[in-house]
């Protein structure tokens, strides 16, 4: 069996959201994760197959909410769990879910390789101001008579969802500073390694005045990490892929339009104009600028896409793409 791998070939960061594994419309439960996932990695082996060299990262935000919620209803009667022990909770088993899944589709196309995951910590300033304004969602959605017992209950911080008007709790996102396992994930996908890293975003860490690392709590954007994780690999496609296969302007509009590349400075203006908001597309406008000025490859490019056209979208006829020029 051939692994087909280009060695030659820059590597290419895919980040998946959290409903590609767990889906919005369902419960979430194990079997269906599973499902979804199987789905989710056979296009990732497409890529595979097109001997592209892929580093794969996840977000985890419903599961990371339920979690949360099981923490909460059990904490009558065993131990509390803090956020970033339940983010690498998430990492590891959905790690372990998405590894499993892409070994057996690589194994069903004669593939010979073997999927690895690296339980990632990424480091943020204590003094970051999101700690004073969560924005970032968790968990599942729910109706305003739900949220408002929630927020009494637990004292959560809801907001409503520009995609279905229901509530979800939002906790604190600082951004990202340092990837701690940098090096040992740069050295694997040298190798050729397939590796699945910085679930979630990574397990948020601060320096304490000793110079030790301890966990905090909060969740950070999968897609910020993401971004400083492809420049430090020296990926030259970041691909974000989301539930479009396209990046619209004016958004749910008479005039709304797809585009098919935006320069970065196009991109910064767009964002800046209020075309991408916080709660969905915003963000990953912002991971994919964030990118493009680290990087210093001048091939560099952002595309953003669903999983269904990721290899179009790699060869220029299908998503989003985003470049320095």
């Amino acid at each position: 069996m051939m692994s087909g791998i280009d060695l030659d070939m820059a590597p290419v960061l895919v980040a998946l959201g959290g409903n590609a594994i767990s889906p919005a419309e369902k419960e979430g439960n194990i079997p269906q994760q599973f499902d979804a996932t199987r789905a989710t990695v056979a296009h990732l082996v497409d890529l595979i197959a097109h001997g592209v060299r892929l580093l794969i990262t996840h977000g985890n935000g419903p599961q990371v909410g339920n979690v949360l919620r099981r923490v909460e209803l059990a904490a009558h009667e065993i131990y509390t769990l803090p956020l970033d022990i339940c983010v690498a909770d998430t990492q590891g088993g959905m790690g372990y879910m998405i590894a499993q899944c892409l070994d057996n589709e690589l194994r069903r196309r004669g593939i010979d390789l073997v999927a690895n995951t690296i339980i990632t910590t990424v480091e943020v300033d204590p003094d970051d101001p999101g700690f004073e304004n969560p924005t970032k969602p968790v968990g599942g959605y729910y109706e305003p008579r739900k949220a408002e017992e929630m927020q009494r209950r637990y004292g959560w911080k809801m907001v409503v969802s520009r995609r279905n008007g229901k509530y979800r709790r939002v906790v604190p996102s600082p951004l990202p500073q340092r990837i701690i396992e940098l090096k040992l994930i740069r050295e694997c996908i040298e190798a050729g390694d397939l590796i699945v890293a910085a679930g979630g975003g990574g397990i948020p860490v601060a320096r304490g005045p000793d110079g030790d690392l301890v966990g905090v709590e909060a969740v950070i954007d999968k897609d910020r990490t993401s971004a400083m994780l492809a420049s430090g690999i020296g990926a030259e496609t970041f691909v974000i892929a989301t539930g479009v296969d396209r990046v619209m302007l004016d958004f749910g509009q008479p005039t709304q339009r797809a585009i098919e590349h935006m320069t970065v400075g196009e991109a910064q203006r767009h964002l800046d104009e209020g075309q991408f908001p916080p709660g969905s597309m915003g963000p990953k406008i912002e991971a994919a600028i964030d990118y493009l000025r680290r990087t210093d490859s001048p091939r560099a490019r952002v595309i953003i896409t669903d999983l269904e056209r990721m290899v179009e979208a790699i060869h220029g006829r299908a998503g989003t793409t985003i470049t320095l020029e």
